[in-house]
């Protein structure tokens, strides 16, 4: 492999040669400009704030510490966060799929005569909606005030872009002919849909599944304006707390001499500490749907 590299290497002219350090030495400069700014939050976690304050932590950690992150897990609430979290986002999602899936199906039927009529409602709410006030009444006479169910049955449980990405790729890549040879074996549009579009779709359907998950587990909203029971609170509202008290702790012992330094380092780390913990899950889990992100959103986005 490494001389076959290296012939097209040799084979290539000066100017190629030059072209391609150039893009290359971009596309690392543009990498190092993205990854930077998260590379340096990992880092900072785990370094004595003094350090990072002055400017002495640029690429490698000093003054080692885990220190932000056990008083981050050592707060229960931290764990019961999570469990909530990953409920809303994981059983969240399979609704949003659910009630998706099947609507941009329907509506990518060219026999289905009144899909323009509904689909004009459908794009309206993406530019009126009622407000904050009507929409918490709507959750209020629906039983949904104070329950883990507001986070998952709401207006939000279909999102219209997501809703166009998936009817785009339904109308661009599943051709009328294939369900005209399902209808001539007897399938149905709900077998056609199950056994036929479904697994064609593996792409769009990762796509749109990221973005349903991320919204769940950003979701700081809901939990704030809908929730009162400290057990239904999801981690974004449990790591929000958690900062509040460090930073009031930090300022009401900044008179207090080495108490006021080790309170401001305290809540330091845990800033820092709080930004990881809340957003490794999802930066671990895109790599393995990456292959499917591009292929989807292109596929998925409105031409013409």
């Amino acid at each position: 492999m490494a001389s076959v590299s290296m012939e097209r290497i040799k084979n290539k002219k000066p100017g190629d040669l030059l072209f391609d350090v150039v893009v290359y030495s971009v596309c690392i400069f543009i990498f190092f400009v993205v990854a930077y700014p998260l590379y340096f939050i990992v880092i900072a976690s785990v370094s004595d704030p003094t350090f990072v304050a002055t400017g002495k932590v640029i690429f490698f950690p000093k003054g080692f510490s885990f220190f932000g992150y056990e008083q981050i897990f050592q707060d229960s609430r931290v764990w019961i966060g999570y469990r909530n979290t990953l409920f809303y986002a994981i059983f969240g999602t399979f609704i949003n799929l659910l009630f998706t899936l099947p609507a941009a199906y329907v509506l990518s039927r060219q026999e289905f005569r009144a899909r323009r009529f509904l689909m004009f409602f459908f794009v309206f709410t993406m530019f009126f909606n009622g407000g904050l006030i009507p929409t918490y009444l709507l959750m209020k006479d629906l039983s949904l005030i104070d329950t883990p169910w507001v986070f998952i049955f709401n207006p939000l449980t279909v999102n219209v872009f997501n809703l166009i990405i998936a009817r785009t790729f339904f109308e661009s890549n599943i051709p009328n002919e294939m369900y005209e040879a399902a209808t001539i074996d007897g399938c149905t549009h709900f077998s056609f849909f199950q056994k036929v579009v479904l697994p064609l779709s593996k792409a769009v359907i990762s796509v749109i599944g990221l973005y349903y998950l991320v919204w769940h587990w950003n979701d700081f909203f809901t939990g704030l304006i809908y929730i009162r029971n400290y057990d239904l609170q999801p981690l974004q509202i449990v790591l929000r707390d958690i900062l509040l008290s460090n930073q009031v702790f930090a300022e009401g012992a900044g008179s207090g001499g080495t108490g006021g330094g080790y309170a401001q380092r305290y809540a330091d780390q845990v800033k820092y500490g709080i930004i990881i913990v809340s957003t490794l899950p999802i930066l671990m889990l895109y790599p393995f749907i990456q292959k499917y992100f591009e292929k989807g959103v292109l596929i998925g986005s409105v031409k013409g």
